[in-house]
């Protein structure tokens, strides 16, 4: 794959990165969690939710041409919401858009970057050198919190 452009992402982009966090979600999530969690997780990525999140947080996007194909976001010293469309997974555009962000927290003069990674993305993250810190439990959602220092 050519390489992906990577940057911050356009409030008229909202709807796009909806769609590409749900669709995630019930393809590549879907086999580690139950139906409900997904939903429930699921409701949080409207398109109105993630317009109110762009603006408490850094939302980032990997293009392929014009079209949105991946997302991130940094709050602080934590990452979040990372998703990749699940056609577009294990082609590098993760990792890619992993170090965007981690160059713009070590920019922002942070020292170790936190991660609450679900199931289904723990092998990516260790790949990447991160370490698992605990295990959050809500309910039926079980999620770990991951580190590494930049």
């Amino acid at each position: 794959m050519a390489e992906a452009q990577i940057r911050r992402a356009l409030d008229s982009e909202a709807e796009a990165i909806s769609g590409l966090v749900v669709q995630t979600l019930r393809l590549s999530n879907a086999r580690d969690y139950p139906p409900a969690v997904i939903d429930r997780v699921a409701a949080n990525f409207d398109a109105a939710a993630v317009r109110e999140l762009m603006a408490t947080r850094e939302v980032f996007v990997a293009l392929d041409g014009a079209r949105v194909v991946a997302t991130a976001s940094l709050a602080g010293d934590v990452l979040r919401s990372v998703f990749v469309l699940p056609e577009m997974q294990g082609r590098g555009l993760g990792k890619a858009l992993m170090k965007h962000v981690e160059g713009v927290a070590r920019a922002a003069g942070v020292g170790q970057l936190r991660v609450p990674a679900s199931l289904t993305a723990v092998p990516f993250y260790t790949a990447l050198g991160y370490a698992v810190v605990r295990e959050v439990v809500d309910g039926d959602e079980r999620t770990l919190v991951m580190a590494r220092q930049l």
